[in-house]
């Protein structure tokens, strides 16, 4: 139980029968040294008729206290950030790939057809679609482009939101991986808790349990590839250099969740061993890792 309640009062000290919603804290927060006859205790305290009225009231205070725990974490920062995320890639998808149909469909009546969001803003643009379906085709456009732009938008505001919510992980990843890194994960707090090994591979699941099931190599980085720390060192030396920008970003993922100091350390320390790797082409050695 919370300090404020006696050993003998248990969590429906205090508690209106008629309001569950009263219990959220002793139930989220309460503790008890030893199990006691709960339901006789309420019966005694007046808090229930009977046993079936306390098991009534103590199943309506719990859902009461987990509503309240999945409205407390779904609107959490790091939650809104993975859904825009989300939302973004969901759109740039979709963006392209009627974008393909889009100029499929466009180049069997026009001539002049190109290719990809391009060929969608060109056709909105024209004074008239090309003939042939060309209600449909501008219509399409239009869908395509607003799509793309939708896209753009949102990754506005996952550049504005990343750094307020993971400063050292958006610093040393950026904002939109950092984001991707959160929504891989689930949300910063389970990032935090994760190992840097784990990290590495994060977007790599398909290829590690190919891995694990004996039908493909280890894979050596996931989405972190993306970062220029990996796609900028040569092949032979990327395992190196995902490994070292995946301990570093674990290092940031536990500060921006625990305390949310910032640490401009990690980004220098992270540079230099980069370039060490990076190194290794000119003078053709390894170096100790």
């Amino acid at each position: 139980m919370t300090e404020q309640h006696a050993a003998t009062e248990g969590w429906f000290a205090d508690v209106d029968p008629d309001d569950p919603e009263s219990a959220l804290e002793p139930i989220r927060d309460g503790t008890a040294a030893a199990p006691r006859d709960w339901p006789a205790l309420a019966v005694e305290a007046g808090v229930a008729d009977d046993e079936d009225a306390y098991y009534e009231l103590l199943h309506e205070a719990t859902m009461a206290a987990t509503r309240a725990a999945v409205t407390d974490r779904e609107t959490a920062d790091d939650r809104q950030l993975v859904h825009a995320v989300r939302a973004m890639d969901d759109c740039e998808r979709t963006a392209n790939e009627l974008a393909e149909r889009l100029a499929e469909w466009g180049g069997t009546v026009d001539p002049d057809a190109g290719t990809g969001i391009e060929y969608a803003r060109d056709l909105i643009d024209r004074d008239r679609p090309p003939a042939g379906g060309e209600e449909a085709i501008g219509s399409l456009a239009e869908r395509v482009v607003d799509l793309e732009t939708e896209a753009e938008e949102l990754r506005a505001f996952v550049k504005r939101q990343t750094p307020t919510i993971a400063p050292n992980l958006a610093a040393l990843a950026g904002p939109v991986l950092a984001a991707r890194l959160i929504s891989l994960a689930g949300g910063l707090e389970t990032l935090a808790k994760k190992p840097s090994g784990t990290i590495q591979v994060l977007g790599a699941e398909d290829a590690l349990f190919a891995h694990l099931r004996g039908h493909a190599s280890s894979p050596k980085h996931g989405i972190i590839y993306t970062h220029d720390a990996v796609r900028g060192t040569r092949p032979e030396d990327r395992g190196s250099a995902a490994r070292a920008l995946a301990g570093k970003l674990a290092i940031a993922a536990r500060v921006d969740h625990y305390s949310g100091e910032r640490k401009p350390d990690l980004e220098a320390e992270l540079a230099e061993r980069i370039e060490t790797i990076q190194a290794r082409a000119d003078d053709g050695g390894r170096d100790d890792e």
